[in-house]
C-alpha cells in the first residue's frame, strides 16, 4: 500500500463528510496523532496517524512549502 502524501497545512477530502455537510479539513498538528479542522464550522478532530490514512481520501490544495 503506498504511502499517503500530505503536509501541515494541507486541505484534504475525508471518505466521509462532516455532519455539519462540508468535506474539506485542514491539518491543523501533525505527530503520531493528526489534528484536523473542518473548513465548514471550524470544528476540529484528533486521529491516530494510522486512522487518518486510512480515512483520507487525497489532498485537494497543498499548503505552501517556502
Amino acid at each position: 500500500m503506498a504511502k499517503k502524501d500530505f503536509q501541515l497545512n494541507d486541505v484534504v477530502e475525508m471518505k466521509k463528510p462532516h455532519p455539519c455537510g462540508e468535506n474539506r479539513w485542514k491539518i491543523i498538528r501533525m505527530g503520531a496523532d493528526i489534528r484536523i479542522k473542518c473548513m465548514g464550522c471550524d470544528h476540529s478532530a484528533l486521529l491516530p496517524r494510522r486512522r487518518f490514512e486510512t480515512k483520507m481520501k487525497r489532498v485537494l490544495e497543498r499548503a505552501d512549502t517556502e
